[in-house]
């Protein structure tokens, strides 16, 4: 039985990898896909051979241990991120910052897009809201990605006059920190626009920076792809955590 299950997983993982891979999204992580598939793999044919009970037992243990432990920091992480999955913020905040992503010749990409309806939607109900769009033009990008942001959302009928652009962000961090910079003073209240899978991480590394009166306001994303950014969120959410980046607790 657990032969099978390996199986499954390991064709699995390699084929999303694969999927992953055919969206070209300017990263290489449908690779981890591809390990995780390969690893699972090899476990099988290990098992299927007969030579995974001629490893020694302290070898199988422990790599049993760590595959568990991974398994369990994954849920976990999972479990942080749907705690702001839904997250729909007040009426009537100062600013929204929506987060920057790739940008491509004919425009923003599909997870931008939701990004700025989702802004759009709130700008257009809150008219007293200042945005600000961030992030700077990668090496794989036309112009910079608030350039982008920005011409979309006046293309959906908002006020340029309410849009302030931060273009020379290359992280997440970055685009909090500068459009900080963007702030008055004497603001009160800021939601983090960022897709679903996103919102947890966006508004801890928010609070962390010091930002004020922060919320998530959670736009959507494609269902094929999320295992994929929820995955990679987990990674981001240790790495972040592990470097003083954002502290880690359950909001709800």
């Amino acid at each position: 039985m657990g032969r099978v299950i390996l199986c499954m997983l390991g064709a699995f993982s390699l084929t999303y990898g694969f999927v992953v891979k055919a969206v070209n999204s300017g990263t290489k992580f449908y690779m981890v896909w591809m390990g995780i598939g390969i690893l699972c793999l090899l476990w099988a044919l290990l098992i299927q051979l007969k030579w995974w009970k001629k490893i020694p037992g302290w070898i199988r243990g422990l790599f049993i241990v760590l595959v568990i432990l991974c398994a369990g920091a994954t849920a976990c992480g999972m479990g942080l991120i749907f705690t702001e999955f839904d997250a729909e913020g007040p009426e009537g905040l100062d600013y929204v910052v929506v987060l920057g992503a790739q940008v491509r010749a004919d425009g923003p990409s599909v997870i931008l897009k939701y990004r700025l309806d989702a802004a759009a939607d709130y700008l257009k109900k809150n008219p007293g809201t200042v945005c600000i769009v961030t992030g700077g033009q990668g090496y794989n990008e036309p112009y910079p990605e608030a350039v982008g942001m920005k011409d979309y959302l006046v293309q959906q009928g908002i006020e340029e006059e309410r849009i302030l652009t931060e273009e020379t962000s290359t992280s997440t961090v970055e685009n909090i920190v500068n459009a900080s910079a963007l702030m008055d003073p004497g603001y009160e209240s800021v939601g983090i626009i960022t897709n679903n899978f996103h919102v947890y991480r966006g508004t801890a590394l928010a609070e962390k920076q010091g930002m004020k009166g922060v919320c998530g306001i959670a736009a959507g994303s494609k269902p094929l792809y999320l295992p994929n950014n929820l995955l990679r969120e987990v990674l981001g959410i240790g790495k972040d955590t592990l470097m003083g980046k954002m502290n880690i607790e359950f909001r709800h």
